[in-house]
């Protein structure tokens, strides 16, 4: 059969124009725009204000205690001074993550 793998590549294809046309498709459904339950918005946003102030205090706390062990390990003890310094991109990139949360889920469902 020396055509065989000319037919599954047009079978492939075929497949990825289907699947592509069905998430097209899907993406141009008429979704409604998101709405608390009635009564629940204040909670909601009360809810959110506490994670974005627990988010503040953990990374605040974060890069004090790298710093902490950066400082203490300086001197006889450099595994505990890199393992303060390997965690500070850590606590950046967790800081990161809450600072653009509501950016990236107003990009992914647009309200």
């Amino acid at each position: 059969m020396p055509n065989q793998g000319h037919r599954d590549l047009r079978e492939t294809a075929v497949f990825a124009h289907y699947l592509a046309r069905a998430a097209l498709d899907a993406l141009a459904a008429p979704t409604p725009p998101p709405a608390a339950p009635p009564g629940l918005e204040a909670t909601g946003n009360l809810f959110i204000g506490w994670m974005k102030w627990v988010l503040i205090v953990a990374g605040v706390g974060g890069l004090l205690v790298c710093g902490i062990m950066m400082a203490v390990g300086r001197r006889n003890r450099s595994a505990f001074a890199a393992d303060g310094a390997a965690g500070i991109p850590w606590v950046l990139a967790g800081l990161t993550c809450g600072a653009v949360a509501a950016v990236v889920v107003g990009a992914v469902l647009p309200g």
